[in-house]
Order: structure tokens, then C-alpha cells, then sequence
């Protein structure tokens, strides 16, 4: 076996029998590729790594400048190459099985306020046919929590005006239903029926909500550029993304007493564990909670 085939058969693995998302699979491949590089100059196959030798790899990486978060996601892909490598039966041996990763703190990123949203939001030109395109998903990463990627392949057949939900496909193709607040809803109809309906929409793209001026489904790239260019506009000093709308919608939600596994549902996360690193609340919100609640309070 070499290091293609290995990587080829792990990349199937991961679509197929674990069916992550492009952008995750991608990662992991990356990632792999770093090794099988590292590998290739000591002259050695995947199969005869050892412990010595990915500890080495892992400290020429540090060296490199590379960050302990960056350091520790490759360690996690490494490691479930290895782990699939198991399961097909190449080795009998895990290499990584000993492997630490850097211990790392928890980084959260920038919350925005309601404030600096609405901001965001008015600093759109409306002017410009995308401007009301841009609002309206703005609108929904925050009514509704989505990831970027949900977000860009949203359907209008997955948007049920009337009971006021829509369908998110999620990681790995799972799907959720998520409620969207009235505001959204009317910005999304008004680009719908003033922009999108008057657009040449390219073969293939037909049921996808928000395009470019092509015709054609928007790309992740777009989503940051537009959101990096409005806090520019507005003279925002946070280093914002699309996530840090969803990471506001949670942090939004929580601070408003809403119940942590309703969150946890509309984000759709599998474990209770991942929405609770959203609920970075202040200590005055935490005291109240323990005030209003602890029956020794």
C-alpha cells in the first residue's frame, strides 16, 4: 500500500461510511498529506510509522510556528487515519493510540450585541440589487443560527413561510428544523420576489435561495467577504466571521433564559457539551440565575 491509496481509501471512508461534510473531509485530508510529506523524506510508508516518528513529525509542525489549536485538529485527523487503518485491517498497531495533543484554553470568538448587528445590517447598501440579498441573509444566520455552509445551500423548498420554519441540512446531511423570526421572513421575501425573481438563474441553481450575479449558488468566501467588508464600513474593531452571528444567536438565546437544549436543538449539535461552550455569560447573569433558582440562594 502507499501513501495514495491509503489516503484515497481513508478519504471514501470518511464521505461514505462517516459522511462528513466536503469541508471537514478536506481538513482531515490536509492534514494526512502533512504526514504522508514528513513520512516520504525518512523514507517510510504508512504502515511502518511509529510513536518516535509522529512525535518527531508533531515537533517539527510546533517549530514551524504552527498554533497548539492547529497542532491539535491535525493530531485528531492523524489519528482517525490511523484509526481507519485499524478497521481495514493494515495494522494491528495504533501509533498514535500514546499521542498527546498541546493542551489548549478554550477560545470563544467575538460575540456581537444587538447593537452592533443592527449596524451591521443598516450599513447595506440597499441601493445595489445584492443589497438586498446581503440583508436578508444577514437576517437568517441570525434569526436562525445556520452555518455558513447551511446558509449557502439553503433551498426555497426547504422554507416554510406559513408555519414560519425552515429545513437546514446539516454536518454530515443531517437535518434539523429551525424556527425564523418575522423580521427574517420579511426580508427574505422582499429579496425573493424584488430581486431573485427577476434573475437569469443558471441550470442546477434553481431551487437555491440566495445567488450571485451569475445565477449561481453563492460561495462560503462570499459569506466572509461581505460580513469583513460591512464591520470595515461601520469601523468594527472585532474579528468577525458568518459563525459569529450563530455564536450570538446562542449566546442571545441563553441570555434570555431560553432552555439550553432548545439551543442545543436549533444549532444541531449531537452533544449537550458543544452548545454549552456558547454560554460564555457574564458573571452578573450567572449570579442571578444562582440568586433566582438555588433554593440556599
Amino acid at each position: 500500500m502507499s501513501w495514495k491509496s491509503a489516503i484515497l481509501g481513508f478519504k471514501s471512508y470518511l464521505t461514505i461510511e462517516r459522511s462528513l461534510s466536503d469541508n471537514s473531509v478536506d481538513a482531515y485530508i490536509r492534514d494526512v498529506k502533512k504526514l504522508a510529506n514528513f513520512a516520504k523524506e525518512k523514507q517510510k510508508t504508512e504502515l511502518q510509522i511509529s510513536k518516535s516518528d509522529l512525535s518527531e513529525f508533531i515537533s517539527n509542525i510546533s517549530k514551524n510556528g504552527v498554533a497548539s489549536r492547529s497542532q491539535s485538529r491535525i493530531i485528531s485527523g492523524i489519528k482517525a487515519f490511523y484509526k481507519y487503518l485499524i478497521m481495514e485491517d493494515y495494522i494491528t498497531a495504533d501509533p498514535t493510540e500514546l499521542l498527546e495533543s498541546p493542551k489548549i484554553g478554550m477560545k470563544l470568538p467575538d460575540t456581537l450585541s444587538i447593537e452592533e448587528i443592527d449596524s451591521l445590517i443598516a450599513a447595506i447598501d440597499l441601493s445595489k440589487a445584492e443589497g438586498e440579498r446581503n440583508r436578508a441573509m444577514l437576517e437568517i444566520l441570525y434569526s436562525c443560527g445556520l452555518r455558513v455552509t447551511e446558509l449557502i445551500i439553503l433551498k426555497l423548498s426547504n422554507i416554510s413561510f406559513v408555519e414560519g420554519f425552515i429545513k437546514v441540512v446539516g454536518k454530515g446531511n443531517k437535518e434539523r428544523l429551525a424556527p425564523i423570526g418575522n423580521t427574517a421572513l420579511k426580508y427574505l421575501n422582499i429579496y425573493i420576489n424584488e430581486v431573485r425573481n427577476h434573475q437569469e438563474i443558471q441550470k442546477g441553481h434553481e431551487d437555491i435561495i440566495f445567488l450571485n450575479r451569475r445565477g449561481k449558488q453563492l460561495t462560503r468566501v462570499m459569506i466572509f467577504i461581505i460580513i469583513k467588508q460591512l464591520a470595515e464600513k461601520i469601523g468594527l474593531k472585532k474579528n468577525i466571521s458568518p459563525h459569529t452571528f450563530r455564536h450570538s444567536f446562542a449566546t442571545h438565546l441563553i441570555q434570555g433564559g431560553a432552555d439550553l437544549r432548545a439551543v442545543q436543538e436549533m444549532l444541531g449539535h449531537e452533544s449537550i457539551t458543544t452548545t454549552e461552550i456558547y454560554t460564555h455569560l457574564d458573571k452578573e447573569y450567572l449570579r442571578e440565575a444562582i440568586i433566582s433558582f438555588h433554593p440556599r440562594a
